[in-house]
């Protein structure tokens, strides 16, 4: 599976969907509707660092200073032309002034660097870098242990902040999250007396409110509860969340969250690196009207299969047509802003 510019959690949310049925469903539409923006739009919305080559002389533009990429790159980290290395202070990636991404990497006319063929004109320009349309990103906690370069189970200090399908940070190396699965918070009730299994019941104290999250999903027993809030001791929260039961629950029972990620370690070209606990953590951010439109593609996928692709929804009297008019405006404004249009020149 690849890195997805929606999350599992963000459909569920947005088509109220509880429990864990769906997921493969859910899994595999945003796995095809990621790559398909990727097609659609000529361009990744992530960093993804790679060799990459080209031809010189190219037949794609005269020879001169200025070489065309055809490609998104965001940061070169090694140019070689015909074999001789180009430092850094020789070339400019433009354009300038609203890159990244650039478009075309120029030699510095002030210096003596220039490019140069090999043997051959194939595979002459060799370039080494991070490539893709950006890489933002946000803080998304931290470790919560050690971890060699091996382990695919990593344990992190808050779940609410990572999502099934994201491209997460840790150091110089970048992960894709696959799954999610519980863990010990090392927090337990403290309650005097049971918790009711009552809806109306929605303040829970626990021995330590330092070590929950807001916007975790945290399980007690086998019952999911949504924290709203958090004041000191003391959580606010929502019962019988994600499609879960109403349950009683003693007093002392241990209260878990999501935070073991299961990962693809050393993803998009980055290498499998040792990690310490409390190193922080950064998830990639694609453009807002890439997640947006990611997100409503997936939700339109999943309503079709919903009605046998049939373009309806519900039965009965609730049966209802599935018209899809506000993605057109969503997908409209995306392609006007992001999308590529083929060719060396392109940006």
């Amino acid at each position: 599976m690849g890195l997805w510019y929606s999350t599992r959690e963000a459909v569920k949310r947005a088509a109220q969907i509880n429990g864990p049925d769906e997921h493969p469903s859910i899994d595999r539409l945003l796995e095809s509707t990621s790559r398909e923006l990727e097609r659609v739009f000529n361009r990744i919305f992530y960093p993804l660092t790679a060799l990459k080559y080209f031809p010189y002389p190219s037949s794609e533009g005269p020879v001169n200073y200025r070489y065309w990429l055809g490609e998104d790159l965001i940061e070169v980290t090694l140019l070689v032309s015909g074999g001789a290395i180009i430092l850094a202070a020789d070339y400019f990636k433009e354009p300038v002034n609203y890159g990244p991404p650039y478009n075309r990497i120029e030699i510095d006319l002030s210096s003596s660097a220039y490019w140069q063929s090999g043997p051959t004109s194939q595979r002459a320009i060799e370039v080494t870098g991070r490539w893709g349309f950006c890489e933002n990103s946000v803080a998304a906690g931290a470790l919560a242990d050690d971890y060699d370069d091996a382990a695919t189970a990593l344990d992190v200090s808050d779940s609410s902040l990572i999502g099934v399908g994201d491209l997460i940070l840790i150091e110089d190396e970048r992960m894709i999250v696959n799954e999610k699965t519980l863990l010990s918070t090392g927090v337990a009730v403290d309650m005097v007396g049971d918790i009711a299994a009552d809806e109306a019941v929605i303040a829970i104290t626990v021995d330590d409110g330092t070590l929950i999250c807001q916007g975790e999903v945290i399980t007690i027993d086998a019952e999911r509860m949504l924290v709203e809030g958090i004041v000191g001791d003391v959580l606010g929260v929502k019962r019988a969340y994600d499609g879960s039961a109403l349950a009683v629950h003693l007093d002392d029972a241990l209260v878990y969250a999501p935070r073991t990620l299961t990962v693809q370690r050393g993803a998009v070209g980055t290498v499998a690196i040792a990690h310490v606990d409390t190193t922080l953590i950064s998830k990639n951010v694609a453009p807002g009207l890439i997640s947006e439109l990611c997100l409503a593609e997936t939700l339109y996928a999943l309503a079709q299969e919903k009605g046998h692709m049939a373009l309806t929804v519900g039965q009965g009297e609730a049966v209802r047509e599935i018209s899809g008019k506000g993605i057109a405006d969503v997908r409209k404004r995306a392609e006007d802003a992001y999308k590529r249009t083929r060719g060396p020149r392109s940006i």
